[in-house]
């Protein structure tokens, strides 16, 4: 008897969690964060964006997953798509980020936050 298709293997999806997370450091949350980290104001509106996350995913009731913030990374991203977002293709001015690129740097803040964290920690 075969599984049905509704189901995922751990493996798969653990690894599939691990690659949308890796892949959201590499292009927006390593340089993102530090960014952050040099402007007190970018840190601050990230600080607000993941507490909105924290919210919507009901963080305060069950602890954050590294899947449940990469399928919140995922949502974003097909939705943006949806609407015709295309990611840029300069450098990222970080003194004025869009509404996207916050969020889903928010989404990385939260991913190092986690105990078993994803991602490697911000640079020192």
């Amino acid at each position: 008897m075969r599984p049905s298709n509704d189901r995922v293997s751990t493996g798969t999806a653990i690894g599939s969690t691990r690659s949308t997370l890796t892949g959201l450091a590499a292009s927006v949350g390593t340089v993102g964060l530090t960014e952050a980290g040099l402007r007190p104001a970018l840190l601050a509106v990230v600080d607000q964006h993941a507490a909105a996350i924290r919210d919507s995913l009901d963080g305060d009731r069950q602890p954050l997953t590294p899947a449940a913030l990469a399928g919140y990374a995922e949502g974003l991203r097909d939705a943006a798509r949806e609407a015709g977002w295309s990611p840029s293709s300069g450098p990222v001015d970080w003194a004025e980020p869009d509404w996207l690129l916050t969020r889903l740097l928010a989404v990385c803040a939260l991913a190092r936050s986690l105990p078993t964290a994803p991602l490697p920690p911000a640079p020192a």
